[in-house]
Order: structure tokens, then C-alpha cells, then sequence
């Protein structure tokens, strides 16, 4: 019986790899978006995004089975696809905005790749949320994962909004007001991701609540979480050597803080 065990953990090794694989070749390509320009960049970009949202459906997958992997695909596409379709008709919840052709083809007025950059947010922003409230009180975790997720996934596009604006992918008829530092990107939009977050969140941990194997996670978020530190971080040194743009870049750092002093916190206590 331990050699068939052995067998079966030999041959689930490189599978397990694949997502750290997939992540670090993220880390590559949000190198490169800063040192190209024109078409090129447009390619790094759609790069960053398929590798990213590969890298959240493995990783839930490796962690907690595939079907954790393709409900975690199915619903976070289905609810970017919602939210903003409704956006783009509506204004709301985020104000009003336009997409650019550069994005390519559209379903119901949402490029494609919208969704699978939701899909590439989603997934490490609920995983480092699990991390933040690991030490909170069992009957108050679920709510305090979901607030916390949303609000990490909000967080992050802070930073990446306004690069987007920049590269001309959407823009918004009232940038006004915004946060300060800010003034391509209004302060509505952010009030639509926590609401967009909110509810993608709670969905979210009900999937994997539902779907997860037996027995807890099977691997470690080295991978989801290399990816949301470094696009994050990493994109705020970007911002502020390379993009000029230093709003964003402080903002990014800013809102870093907290959650590394909520790790380091955490990591201390026994």
C-alpha cells in the first residue's frame, strides 16, 4: 500500500509544480510590460492575464481538486461577465466608463479578457484573505474571509486601473473625484469593486466550500500569492519608475502595509 501511495504522489508531483511554474511565468511578463510599448505591450498584457488566471484555476485545482479548479473558473467568469455588462450599460456600480477596441472581441459589450482578469484577482485575493483571518474566532471566519477578500481584491485595482487607463483599454467620462494621486480613475470605481468583491467573495467561498476534496488543502498559495505580490508591489515600483505613475505607486505601497503587518503579526504568535 505505501509504494502505490508513493507511486501516486511521484506522478502528482509535476501537476502540483505547474502552478508555482505558471506564476513565476507571470512575474516575467509584469517585467517586461514596463520595457515595451505599442503592440507589444498589448501582447505582454493579454500574456500576463492568461498566464495569471491559469495560475488561479491550477493552483485551486492542485489545492482542492479540479472540480474547486473549474467552479472557481465558471463562476468568477460568469460574475465579471455580469458586473460588467451591467457596467458598461448601466454605470453602475462603478460610474461610467467605455471600453476601447484594443481588447478585442466582446461578450454582451465585455472584452474577453475582462473576465479571466478577474479570474486572475479573484482566486489569490481569497487565498491571502484565508491567511489574514486564519486567527479569527470559527463562527466569525466566513464573514471576515469574505470582507477581507473583497477588500484585498479591490485593493489591488487600485494599482491596476490606472496602468490600464494608460495603455488606453478603458476610459471613464468622470475620472472625478478620485483618490489623491488619482485622476484617471474615479472614486465610484473603487466603491464598485468592494460591492463586486463583496458578492463574487461570498460566492466564492461557498464554491469551494461545496466543491474542496475531503481531507483540507493539499498544497501550499506559494503560487497565488507570488502573483498578488508581485502585481501589486511589484507594479507599484513599476508606477513609479518606469509608467510616471507615482499616485498609484504610493497607494500601492500604502495599502501593502497593513497586510504584511498582519502576516508578520500572525507569523509570531505561536
Amino acid at each position: 500500500m505505501s509504494s502505490v501511495t508513493a507511486a501516486a504522489r511521484r506522478a502528482a508531483a509535476p501537476a502540483a509544480r505547474l502552478p508555482l511554474v505558471l506564476a513565476v511565468a507571470v512575474v516575467l511578463a509584469a517585467i517586461a510590460y514596463p520595457l515595451t510599448d505599442g503592440g507589444g505591450r498589448d501582447a505582454v498584457s493579454w500574456t500576463i492575464v492568461l498566464l495569471g488566471s491559469a495560475v488561479s484555476v491550477t493552483s485551486a485545482a492542485v489545492a482542492h481538486g479540479p472540480r474547486t479548479g473549474l467552479s472557481v473558473l465558471g463562476l468568477v467568469a460568469a460574475t465579471a461577465v455580469v458586473f460588467e455588462s451591467v457596467g458598461v450599460a448601466t454605470g453602475f456600480p462603478y460610474g461610467p466608463y467605455a471600453y476601447s477596441d484594443v481588447l478585442g472581441p466582446t461578450l454582451l459589450g465585455v472584452p474577453f479578457l475582462v473576465p479571466l482578469a478577474w479570474l486572475m484577482m479573484a482566486w489569490p485575493s481569497w487565498v491571502l484573505a484565508r491567511l489574514l483571518t486564519r486567527r479569527v474566532r470559527p463562527g466569525r471566519q466566513r464573514p471576515a474571509r469574505v470582507v477581507v477578500a473583497a477588500a484585498v481584491f479591490a485593493a489591488w485595482d487600485v494599482v491596476l486601473d490606472p496602468q490600464l487607463v494608460q495603455a488606453g483599454y478603458w476610459t471613464w467620462a468622470r475620472p472625478q473625484p478620485g483618490l489623491p494621486g488619482i485622476d484617471t480613475v474615479p472614486l465610484t470605481n473603487l466603491a464598485g469593486w468592494l460591492l463586486a468583491g463583496l458578492v463574487l467573495m461570498t460566492l466564492l467561498d461557498l464554491v469551494v466550500a461545496r466543491t474542496a476534496l475531503p481531507g483540507g488543502r493539499r498544497t501550499g498559495d506559494a503560487a497565488p500569492l507570488l502573483v498578488l505580490g508581485w502585481m501589486t508591489l511589484g507594479g507599484a515600483l513599476a508606477h513609479a519608475a518606469f509608467l510616471d505613475l507615482p499616485g498609484s505607486a504610493a497607494w500601492g505601497a500604502a495599502l501593502a502595509v497593513p497586510v504584511l503587518v498582519t502576516l508578520a503579526v500572525q507569523a509570531r504568535r505561536p
